[in-house]
Formats: C-alpha cells, sequence, structure tokens
C-alpha cells in the first residue's frame, strides 16, 4: 500500500538533504515515516511532538538530543557547551541574545560531529507542533551545514489543499511530497487486513465513503461497525465512535446552538445549500456557515452550497444528536424538498414506524430511481419501503422485499439481494413469491453453491402446475447446467422451458430459453439448430419491448456470428446490443454485453478499443471472473504479454472459485494464448498445460464449437514449439475430425496454421511454408487481421529458418504493417524480432534447430542426461528422445558427443549463443539457432538418444 510514494521518498531522500510530507490529520504520514525511517543506518535523532509541546520551549530539541551521548556535548567549548546543557534542561535557561547563539552554534557543532562519524538522520514526525525555539534552532544550523551530510525526514500536519508552513526548518532543497487519500481498493484492503477479513460489503462501502481515503477514519469506523449496527436514520450507515467524534467536532463544540442546529440539518440534506436551509426555516444561514467555517467544520460556497471540511464530520454531527433532534431535521427536510428520491428518505426516518402513506411514497421513489438508473438506491428505497409496510399487508410486503433484492441484484449487491430474497422465504406463503425468491437466491451465489441442490428441489416443488414459474425456474437451470459445462442437462431445462413458457404465454422467458438453447446446440457443434432456434427467437421477438430474454437473444446472435467468422453481422448486432440497455442495465447485463463487445473487437482487430473496452468491464464489476477474462483477452492483442498472462491466471483462479466451467475454458484457452506469444519452450510448456485443459474439459462436455478447435490449433502450435510435433500433428488429426462443410474458414485457416508449423517443425519446411501460404491465402478474404498476423509471423518464422530470407522478409513486413495498424502490440514486437533475424548477415553453415530443439541441444551438450532435460524444460523424457532424434537429422550426427562439438562450432562460426535463462543479456526468446555441419559421420551405429 502506497509503495509508490514510499519508493518516490526514499529515491528523493538519497539525493536530497531532507523529505517533508505533509497532508491532513490521520492521512498515514506517520506510517510513511516510520516505513521510510525503518533500515536506516548510523545515527538516527528523533522527536514526535505534540500539540501540547508546542507551547514547552526546546522540548523538541530535548528530545531530539536525548539520543546524543553526553560526550558529543563534552567536546564543545565552555560557553556552547552552557548553552546547550540550559535548553536541555540541564543548567539555567538562556537568556540573552548571546546565550541563544551560543545554543544555536553548539546544536551546528554537534550536528558535524555527528555527522563526520557516520550517517546522520533528523527525524521530526510532526513538525507542525514543533515549538517555536527548537524550530529556529534547527533552522539556523540546517542551513549552516553546507557539504556535511545530515539528512532529515519530516511530517507536517497541513489541511487539505493547503502548503507546509515550516520548510524553513528543514535542510535547504528538500522536497514535499503530499500524502494523498488512499484509493477505495486500498482502503478494502487496510480493513481487511488490519480489522475483519469478513467485513460485509454493505458496510465497507460506507466506510470507503465516510472515510474518503483517510486510514485513521476507516480504521476507527471499521473497529467501531464490529461493535453493532448504527442509529437507523443516520448516514452513512456507520457507528462514529464518540472519540472520533471529538476529534471531528472539537472546535465544533464550542459554536452556538442555533449554528450547531444549522450543521446538523445541513449534513441531513443530501445537496445541502443556503436556499434549502432557509426554505426549511434556518434564519441567518449564511451567518451561521461563517462561524463554521472560521472553525473549519463547514462552509458555504460561491453558489451556496454547503460543504463541509470532511465527509466524516456529516456523519459525526448526526450521531452526535438526538433521535428526536435528527427525527425533526428530517420532518423539516420533508417538507422542503421536491427530488422524489430525497423526500422520500426523510419522509421514512421522520416516521420510524409502519405508515402504508410512507411505504408507498417509497416504492414509487424507488422505481424513480430504478428509471434513472440509481440500481442501489432503488434497493435500499424498496427494503425500507417494506419495512414501514404495516403488519397486516403481507403480501404488499413480500412484493416490495422481492423488488428490493431484484434492484440490489441488478447493482452487483448479492448480499442484500439474497438477505431481501431470504426474508421473502421465511415469511411468504405464496408458492409463486417462493419461487421468485428462490431464484434470486440462486443467481447471487454462483453455479455451484452448497445450498443450491436443496434451492432447485423445494424450488421446483413450490412451481409444479405453474407454467410460468416453472419456465423461470427450468430456464434458470438450463443457464446453471450450461455455466457448469453439463451440456446434456443445460439442453434438457432449455427445452422444457421453451415449452412450460409457451405454455404460460410467458414471450420473454421462452425467448430467453430458446436463445440459451441456441448458445448450447452451438457450443456442442451444431450451428443450423442454433440458427433456426435464433430465427424462431427472433420471430417471437418482433415487436416486443426488449427484455432480459430479448437482450439474450441478441448477445446469442451475435456471439454466433463472430464465432462463424461472421464478423461484420456480429459487429452489426452488438449496436442494437448496446442500445438494447438504454437506460442504466443492471451489473450482470451491462458485463455480459462489454465482454461480448470486448471479444468481438479483439478478434476484429480493434485491439485499442478492447483494451478501452474491458477496462469498462473491470469498472462495471471489479475482480470477476468475466471482467477478469476481458481484461487478459485485450492484452493479448492490445496489451502485453507479462499482463495478458497476470490477468488470464487471475480470471483462470476466479471462474474456478465461482464454478463456471464455461468461463473457465475460455480464461485457459486466453492463458494459452498468452503463453505463445512468448513463443520460447518454457512459455510453450505453460500453453500446453492449460491447453490441454481446455482439450480435458471440452472433450468432456462434448463441445465442439468452432472455438474449440481454434484452441486445439493453438495447442498444437505450443507441441511446436516445445519440440513435439509428433504430438501436435495427433492433436491436429483429433481436431480435423470435427471439421465439417459448416466450419468457418477462420478455422480452417488456424489448423494450417499449425500444421504448416508442424511439417516445419519435422525438418519437412516446403511443406510447412507451403501450407502456411494456403492459410494466408484463406485468410485474406476474412476482416481478421489479429489471425492475419499469426498466421504471416508463422510463415517468416519458416522462410526464414529455411534461409529464404526475401520470402520471409515480404511476409513480416506485412505482418508488423498490419500489426501496427491495428494496435496489436505483442504481435508487432513478435513480426519486428523475426524481422531482425531476418534481416541478419547470413553466415549460417548448416541446417537452423527451432527454439526448442536449440535449447535441448544446448543441455545435451553442456552434459545433461534427458532425465535433467525433461526436468529443466518441464516436458516428459520421451518427448526429449523424440526432439534428440531429429536433432541428429538435422545436424548429422549420432552421439551426444558430436553433438555437444556441432553446437559449439556453432558457436564459433556464428557467434550465436543460445539464451539459457541465467543472468546477462538474454537473446529474444525464440533466436534460431543453426548449427554447423561437421561433416558426414563416420560411425553407422544407431543414434544415442536414451541417456
Amino acid at each position: 500500500m502506497r509503495s509508490e510514494l514510499l519508493a518516490t521518498a526514499r529515491a528523493e531522500l538519497a539525493a536530497r538533504r531532507g523529505v517533508l510530507l505533509h497532508g491532513p490529520a490521520g492521512i498515514g504520514k506517520s506510517a510513511l515515516v516510520d516505513a521510510l525511517t525503518a533500515d536506516a543506518t548510523g545515527v538516527v535523532l528523533r522527536c514526535t511532538p505534540s500539540d501540547e509541546d508546542s507551547e514547552l520551549p526546546f522540548s523538541g530539541l530535548v528530545d531530539l538530543f536525548s539520543q546524543v551521548p553526553d560526550g558529543s556535548l563534552d567536546a564543545l567549548p565552555p560557553e556552547l557547551r552552557t548553552a546547550l546543557r540550559s535548553a536541555l534542561l540541564r543548567g539555567p535557561e538562556p537568556e540573552s541574545s548571546r546565550d541563544r547563539l551560543a545554543l544555536r552554534i553548539a546544536v551546528l557543532d554537534v550536528l558535524r560531529g555527528l555527522a563526520a562519524a557516520g550517517p546522520l538522520l533528523l527525524v521530526v514526525d510532526g513538525l507542525h507542533a514543533l515549538d517555536s525555539p527548537t524550530a529556529d534552532t534547527l533552522a539556523f544550523a540546517l542551513r549552516r551545514l553546507g557539504t556535511v551530510d545530515v539528512r532529515m525526514v519530516a511530517a507536517e500536519l497541513v489541511a487539505d489543499g493547503e502548503q507546509p508552513e515550516r520548510l524553513g526548518s528543514c535542510p535547504p532543497g528538500t522536497v514535499e511530497l503530499p500524502v494523498p487519500p488512499l484509493t477505495d481498493a486500498e482502503v478494502s484492503r487496510l480493513v481487511h487486513h488490519r480489522v475483519d477479513p469478513d467485513m460485509p460489503p454493505a458496510v465497507l462501502r460506507a466506510i470507503r465513503q465516510a472515510a474518503a481515503g483517510n486510514p485513521s477514519y476507516a480504521m476507527e469506523l471499521a473497529r467501531a461497525a464490529l461493535i453493532g449496527p448504527p442509529p437507523p436514520d443516520t448516514w452513512p450507515a456507520l457507528r462514529v465512535p464518540r472519540r472520533l467524534r471529538t476529534r471531528l467536532l472539537d472546535r465544533a463544540s464550542t459554536l452556538p446552538e442555533p449554528v450547531r442546529n444549522t450543521l446538523l440539518i445541513a449534513s441531513i440534506a443530501c445537496r445541502p445549500t443556503l436556499t434549502l436551509l432557509r426554505a426549511a426555516g434556518v434564519t441567518c444561514p449564511a451567518a451561521h456557515l461563517t462561524e463554521a467555517e472560521r472553525l473549519g467544520v463547514a462552509s458555504a460556497d460561491a453558489d451556496g452550497t454547503v460543504r463541509f471540511g470532511h465527509p466524516l464530520v456529516r456523519a459525526a454531527l448526526q450521531a452526535d444528536a438526538s433521535q428526536s433532534r435528527r427525527r425533526q431535521a428530517h420532518a423539516l427536510l420533508a417538507g422542503v424538498v421536491t427530488e422524489p428520491v430525497e423526500r422520500a428518505r426523510h419522509l421514512a426516518w421522520a416516521r420510524p414506524y409502519d405508515d402504508e402513506e410512507t411505504a408507498r411514497t417509497l416504492m414509487s421513489a424507488a422505481e424513480s430511481a430504478r428509471r434513472d438508473g440509481s440500481l442501489a438506491t432503488a434497493g435500499e428505497l424498496a427494503g425500507l419501503a417494506a419495512r414501514r409496510t404495516p403488519a397486516d399487508r403481507a403480501s404488499d410486503r413480500a412484493e416490495r422485499l422481492l423488488a428490493a433484492a431484484a434492484y440490489a441484484r441488478d447493482a452487483g449487491r448479492a448480499e442484500e439481494a439474497r438477505h431481501a430474497a431470504a426474508t421473502v422465504l421465511s415469511e411468504s406463503d405464496s408458492a409463486r413469491r417462493r419461487v421468485r425468491a428462490r431464484l434470486v437466491l440462486l443467481r447471487t451465489t454462483g453455479p455451484n453453491p452448497e445450498a443450491a441442490p436443496a434451492l432447485i428441489e423445494d424450488g421446483l416443488r413450490d412451481a409444479e402446475g405453474d407454467p410460468q414459474a416453472e419456465a423461470w425456474l427450468h430456464h434458470d437451470l438450463a443457464i446453471r447446467g450450461l455455466l457448469s459445462g453439463d451440456l446434456r442437462e443445460a439442453t434438457r431445462y432449455a427445452r422444457h422451458a421453451v415449452r412450460r413458457a409457451a405454455a404460460a404465454g410467458d414471450t420473454e422467458t421462452r425467448i430467453g430459453a430458446l436463445a440459451t438453447l441456441a448458445r448450447v446446440r452451438a457450443l456442442e457443434g451444431e450451428p443450423s439448430d442454433a440458427d433456426a432456434m435464433l430465427r424462431t427467437a427472433l420471430a417471437l421477438a418482433d415487436g416486443v419491448t426488449a427484455g432480459p430474454g430479448t437482450r439474450r437473444l441478441l448477445r446469442a446472435r451475435a456471439s454466433l456470428a463472430l464465432d462463424h467468422d461472421r464478423v461484420a453481422e456480429a459487429r452489426e448486432r452488438t449496436g442494437p446490443l448496446l442500445a438494447s440497455l438504454s437506460p442504466f442495465p443492471g451489473v450482470e447485463e451491462a458485463l455480459e454485453t462489454s465482454v461480448l463487445l470486448t471479444r468481438v473487437q479483439a478478434r476484429t482487430g480493434r485491439c485499442r478499443e478492447a483494451v478501452r473496452t474491458a477496462a469498462c468491464c473491470a469498472e462495471t464489476a471489479p475482480g470477476s471472473a468475466r471482467a477478469l477474462y476481458a481484461a487478459a483477452l485485450a492484452a493479448t492483442v492490445g496489451g502485453t504479454p507479462e499482463e495478458a498472462r497476470r490477468l488470464a491466471r487471475q480470471a483462470v483462479d476466479a471462474s474456478e472459485a465461482d464454478g463456471d466451467r464455461l468461463l473457465l475454458l475460455h480464461a485457459l484457452a486466453v492463458l494459452g494464448q498468452a503463453e505463445l506469444l512468448g513463443h520460447d519452450p518454457r512459455a510453450a510448456s505453460a500453453a500446453v498445460e492449460a491447453l490441454q485443459r481446455v482439450r480435458r474439459i471440452a472433450s468432456g462436455m462434448r463441445a465442439a464449437g468452432p472455438p474449440f478447435l481454434h484452441w486445439q490449433a493453438d495447442l498444437a502450435e505450443a507441441l511446436v514449439v516445445l519440440g513435439d510435433t509428433d504430438e501436435a500433428l495427433v492433436v491436429l488429426r483429433e481436431a480435423r475430425g470435427h471439421v465439417s462443410h459448416e466450419t468457418p474458414a477462420g478455422v480452417l485457416s488456424s489448423l494450417e496454421r499449425a500444421q504448416g508449423l508442424a511439417e516445419a517443425g519435422a525438418g519437412r519446411a516446403r511443406e510447412g511454408a507451403e501450407t502456411l501460404r494456403s492459410a494466408v491465402h484463406r485468410l485474406r478474404p476474412l476482416s481478421l487481421p489479429v489471425d492475419l498476423v499469426r498466421t504471416l509471423i508463422a510463415l517468416g518464422t519458416v522462410e526464414r529458418r529455411s534461409r529464404r530470407r526475401s520470402a520471409a522478409r515480404t511476409a513480416l513486413d506485412e505482418a508488423l504493417e498490419t500489426a501496427t495498424r491495428i494496435g496489436a502490440v505483442p504481435l508487432a514486437a513478435r513480426a519486428r524480432d523475426e524481422l531482425a533475424r531476418a534481416g541478419a548477415a547470413s553466415g549460417e553453415a548448416g541446417p537452423s534447430l527451432t527454439p526448442a530443439e536449440a535449447r535441448i541441444a544446448e543441455l545435451v551438450g553442456d552434459g545433461a542426461t534427458n532425465r535433467e532435460v525433461a526436468a529443466e524444460l518441464f516436458i516428459s523424457v520421451k518427448t526429449v528422445e523424440g526432439t534428440l532424434s531429429r536433432i541428429y537429422r538435422k545436424v548429422g550426427v549420432r552421439s551426444r558427443t558430436a553433438l555437444a562439438h556441432a553446437m559449439a562450432f556453432a558457436v564459433i562460426a556464428t557467434g550465436a549463443a543460445v539464451d539459457s535463462g541465467d543472468d546477462g543479456p538474454a537473446k529474444p526468446p525464440d533466436q534460431t539457432v543453426t548449427a554447423a555441419q561437421p561433416g558426414r559421420p563416420q560411425s553407422r551405429r544407431a543414434p544415442d538418444i536414451r541417456r
């Protein structure tokens, strides 16, 4: 936390004489001072003055020099020694100006003497509270040190927006570093690490909002939250402990009662202004705010808006007032505000009892907030409406709770949604409402919660005989089956949902179920069935207002088009899909749509747009598996390999934690693609591991759609880079068994790219290049520039290794130009590296080795056994033996000793060196290594490849 600021401070302290950290109270200055000085060597003189010390002359100097050995004082001339001892309360206080000058010179001499013996660091944590005599003495001495190396670390309390006032008490050239507020993510980590790792999300949000990045306030609020709930009508929904209120309101307590009442009303108002306060019956609000501004509590700006010194001051004012005074303030505001949401909230807190009129007002405000896109507010108001509903209106209370659950779920507040739904489940005698509540619980607990089986079983029992409720539940079960990878179950439930929705006349659910069924059939490799279902759903959707089912249909159409290389159609479909989300979709729908858009942009070469859209996913649902997947995918085309690998691993972990096997497949595939960007044996080993998992999971799901064939091609390519061309050819044969007349051209080109690389890796470079040229030819009519760039790079690499440098440069030039134009940063780097190699002077005397072969040859040449090579490169011994056979054929040797001589001769002849992964200048990871031909071997015995 704050590692960047701490690194900056360390660098500045190494380059300058001093660092002055400044900021408001509680912002973390002391923690930074401690971290900055923790490893200090030599003599450290420290003082930590408080406000009470500021009136005590030389108290700071006493603290600093308490750590100075007496010998340093005894070495001073008598007059200087007497003056310093007097200041340190070891003699009479210096009175004359001569005594004060002697004291300052004495301090200067002591500092010089200490610095001459070794490093000297002064630490003043609380420069603002340092007594004036000490501050003046330090300023005198530090200005006169000259080249003497004395460093200083200081912290000064400074109001927001102000500059330090005690810089003169620091060495010349001291750098000022403001300490900024923590980010929301940093506050969350602080609370989880220091107070409660299981702090409820709603409470954590309130802490972040109130603390506004101040770590001290956040810790106080978090500890108080563990004690119990706050008063029900305060903002934010937190307990503000008395000691924190005292600290915040110390000066406000001296204000007259009318001024404090004005501040209370302003703290309760959502958007306090002088006009609003006057309308609420406050006389002279401007004069009251002028008094408050004098103490730094609150102020009114030029347009009359009331602003508090810190957001927590508002909460402290409310917590410090009695409940009756708060209710009176809410009642005054409810009578004058006109905005529906704010008025309803004030009305509810002014009437803390069951009241149907209040409940209806709250529900109307909740619906207004939902229309305005304030989903979280809508959920809060609907929940409040349920609490204000009279006991004799149980059905109204249940409906309001269900609305609150739906709004909270759409806002991404799963905990609040579950609480409202669980209340309905425990209280309602309506089977249909219980089904709706169970659906909320199922949809907010992930694909595989422990409670799911019971929820499903009880839900089916409640839904029996109600076709619409059955349709809802079976469609939800179909989606769960899809996400968990059980396509057979997903198909069964989706078909049942379609039938029951048709029987109930529920067109929206029927459309959504058909879209889900189409998605399942597409995954199973049946695009014709999927198209037929989508056409049926489209006919039903004609003239129907877009709802969740219709938007699911739009996403399914765009996804199917993208998977089958109809990229123009996929781009065209995302337009209405984005439009249908207006106004203000729920978090889940917004995320699903943004992830799909990221896929479309990445596939169609809009790499920069993909990175921006993925960033929007992260803002919509920070840390979610889908957002991480989108970010990883975008990084593979528009970021860096390191970033792509990191995000992909996080997406894999999050998908596994969620039990979402379908997303896990996509995340693993992206991880494999990210590892392939490195194109070296170590990365290829990780790529093979990830893509083999994809292969196993997809096989278990019986999935055979275009994406899975693409991933098979990636697996084969990774195996080639690893040197296992035989296994790569097996994978390709298996993939081609799923090819049909409906297989898109993009899939065929991916398989051809892998086939061409495999042929080249097996020593058939000419055939491999021909296959790659065929893949390029197939890709040119398609709008798939990323695929084209990958294939051109593969072609250029094979041509270069076959010494057809002109052809290699032609392919790689086009790859680099295209990658640069579309913003495919990692592929552009690959193309640039290959071009550099292709442009190098030709001097090889023998055949070239692939990166994997070169690495194995180097290790064997260094004396490693096959088992040691396998352990080093994370491959099987069998793979090592097969690769050695190919190396022997290429180099023309039959023994490990001859291979070692050949590799050594190659290094001498070409100046090439294989990057071993050790420290030192690294060659590009897929640098071709050419072995010199040592001549025809004399022996005809079988090559020794078994060791």
